[in-house]
């Protein structure tokens, strides 16, 4: 086995390990598509129960998701890690059947500090939504 391999099995054991207890992902129909180290990426379809009031996804939605696949990439490495700070970009509206597609990416990794950007386009690669995620580390192993 080599290095990128070890390193994809460890993030998707820490990814497994997540998802056990996760309900709200559950609840949200997210499927991991890949995850390795500080990557993750994801989708989900736009149910019914998933729209506001003007019959668009609702933003709550989309911020969730996001969080989830920068949960799953800042926590990859092994070590227990958190949000820090997030912001989100909304650009375009979800509709109803969009098959969304969230990608966490890694930007930069210190030893307390990860900074992680977040996309998230539908099945037309139109951009979405994007997300900017910072997380602390803690020194606690997972």
């Amino acid at each position: 086995m080599n290095t990128k391999d070890k390193s994809t099995s460890k993030a998707e054991e820490v990814m497994h390990r997540m998802l056990e207890k996760d309900a709200f992902s559950k609840l949200l129909g997210l499927q991991v598509d890949e995850v390795g180290e500080g990557y993750c990426r994801l989708h989900f379809l736009v149910r019914d129960d998933m729209l506001n009031g003007f019959g668009i996804l609702h933003g709550g939605v989309t911020y969730s998701a996001a969080d989830s696949a920068f949960a799953f990439a800042c926590n990859s490495h092994g070590r227990l890690s958190m949000a820090l700070s997030t912001n989100m970009d909304y650009l375009e509206a979800g509709k109803l059947g969009d098959i969304l597609t969230v990608e966490a990416k890694e930007e930069s990794l210190k030893n307390k500090i990860g900074v992680y950007q977040i996309r998230i386009t539908n099945q037309e690669d139109v951009l979405v939504a994007l997300f900017k995620g910072t997380s602390y580390r803690t020194s606690k192993e997972i």
